[in-house]
């Protein structure tokens, strides 16, 4: 039976009469990494900043680590690692430097070079910190978080306005901490991230969680649609409900045999006709439409 690194149940928090949080369940399992999802005002920040201790739910359960944040001991607080929306470490220190001061909190910190190679700064153990590119400064933040060897991290927004490349870069590092055996719960308003990275994605909405799977189990639950198009000489006989624009055809399917029957039949068709499929795609819902669907109508 897998174990519970996190464990919230009916989880209330309230500010005089504006009710925060209702009866927030959450459940993150040992070595996942774990998405949580939704739009601003949800109720996100409030639930994470329970869960590591900085604030006080008004009523309901909170194990993390088997532990109480309230009252964890300091053997818990090392056990885990948190990488803040923004941070400033010390800009003039390198970024050696920085981690050695960091490691000196823990009783059995990392080796600082182990945590230089897992995040990709070995080369830049020696340079200052302020005078490196904002995706290795956010490589500082992580490698500040693993240095006192955690069993759960925390990550809050890691790439926002990283560039295409730096973010790919970032997704490796950070599906690595599974090879670690970290748990992960992760923030993000990028859901091709989320989709990427995540076991498992949790959406709250109005101050309760709304929804909880995989990607493809979220897509089901608001019968997302897999659009199929091409373009084609002459229609083909699928006595399906076939759209044609400017002679483009797409059919969209909610059922995942009938995508792959469509798809059968659309290419035994034109082989044995000899007729192109020019531009032929097989489009499967995105997290983000199956995300927009679930906070539809939901207050912040």
């Amino acid at each position: 039976m897998p174990t519970a690194a996190i464990l919230a149940e009916n989880l209330c928090k309230s500010y005089g009469e504006r009710e925060v949080l209702r009866g927030v369940d959450l459940e993150v399992v040992e070595g996942e990494i774990v998405a949580f999802l939704g739009p601003n005002g949800a109720g996100k920040t409030t639930t994470i900043e329970i869960l590591e201790g900085f604030r006080t739910p008004t009523s309901g359960s909170v194990r993390v680590l088997g532990q109480d944040p309230q009252h964890a001991p300091r053997s818990w607080k090392e056990d885990i690692g948190i990488v803040l929306q923004s941070s400033r470490p010390l800009r003039s220190l390198t970024v050696r430097e920085v981690l050695r001061m960091q490691a000196a909190y823990y009783r059995k910190p990392r080796e600082v070079a182990s945590v230089l190679e897992l995040v990709g700064l070995v080369e830049q153990a020696d340079r200052r910190v302020g005078k490196l590119s904002g995706g290795q400064q956010r490589r500082v933040d992580l490698g500040l978080a693993l240095i006192g060897d955690p069993r759960l991290i925390f990550l809050d927004e890691p790439t926002t306005g990283f560039d295409p490349t730096a973010r790919r870069g970032a997704w490796d590092m950070i599906a690595g901490l599974r090879l670690l055996g970290c748990t992960v719960l992760l923030t993000t308003h990028y859901m091709d991230e989320a989709q990427h990275l995540a076991d498992n994605i949790v959406v709250i909405g109005g101050g309760a969680i709304i929804a909880r799977g995989t990607a493809r189990e979220l897509a089901d639950r608001v019968r997302a649609r897999t659009r199929i198009s091409w373009t084609a000489p002459q229609p083909v006989g699928l006595d399906l409900a076939v759209t044609v624009i400017d002679g483009r055809f797409s059919v969209e399917l909610d059922d995942e045999h009938e995508v792959t029957n469509v798809v059968h039949r659309l290419t035994g068709w034109a082989m044995e006709s000899g007729m192109p499929l020019a531009d032929f795609e097989v489009v499967r819902p995105s997290l983000e439409s199956t995300y927009l669907s679930l906070v539809e109508g939901v207050g912040a």
